[in-house]
């Protein structure tokens, strides 16, 4: 495989930890070349309660613990940067945590944003386009966009992490779950817990 280029999108459900877990996975996988990241505005909000990263100045060193080599940041409002087009290079698009607005919006093929943009000329690019969905219940609107989405070529990967790993705390929980994700999209982590039964 040649080096991925990879959009990650970070949106306002709870569970900004595993937005994080990604980005981080990312930045230290030797087979991704570039990963273009969008926080919506309402996922500000998520992150600063959650994770206590207040504000958008310097948002994804603070959320990677460092000066990112590979990682860049767009503005959600900014409809003209290079993810937008369907000529620009990419391996798929990731959307961890992804709200039912968020949702509504890509199933519904509005593109309003830089996020949803993004996921429609996934989509129509036949790319891989991975929708961590993050709510509970699901209502029947819920469940007709996930229904919408992936009879477009979405792939609905709910936020739900596994517990046969016996996780010590949340961000091991999260850490899993990302691993899940970047498995299903060709990029194997060796951290992943593998489950083996008895034989």
């Amino acid at each position: 495989m040649e080096a991925a280029h990879l959009s990650v999108a970070i949106t306002g459900a709870s569970g900004a930890v595993f937005g994080c877990e990604l980005l981080r996975a990312l930045e230290a996988d030797e087979r991704v070349a570039r990963v273009h990241f969008v926080a919506s505005e309402n996922s500000l909000r998520v992150i600063a309660e959650e994770l206590g990263v207040s504000g958008r100045t310097d948002l994804l060193e603070k959320l990677l613990g460092g000066v990112p080599v590979k990682t860049v940041q767009h503005a959600d409002a900014d409809i003209g940067a290079s993810i937008a087009s369907g000529s620009h290079p990419s391996h798929g698009m990731i959307i961890l945590p992804c709200s039912m607005g968020t949702l509504a919006t890509i199933a519904h093929g509005l593109a309003n944003s830089l996020i949803a943009r993004a996921a429609d000329v996934t989509l129509k690019e036949h790319r891989p386009l991975l929708l961590c969905v993050r709510e509970t219940p699901f209502n029947r609107i819920h469940l007709r966009n996930m229904n919408l989405a992936a009879e477009a070529g979405a792939v609905i990967f709910p936020v739900i992490p596994a517990f046969y790993n016996k996780p010590v705390d949340s961000t091991e929980m999260a850490r899993q779950f990302v691993y899940r994700v970047l498995a299903h999209i060709g990029l194997r982590q060796s951290g992943a817990y593998v489950w083996k039964a008895e034989e």
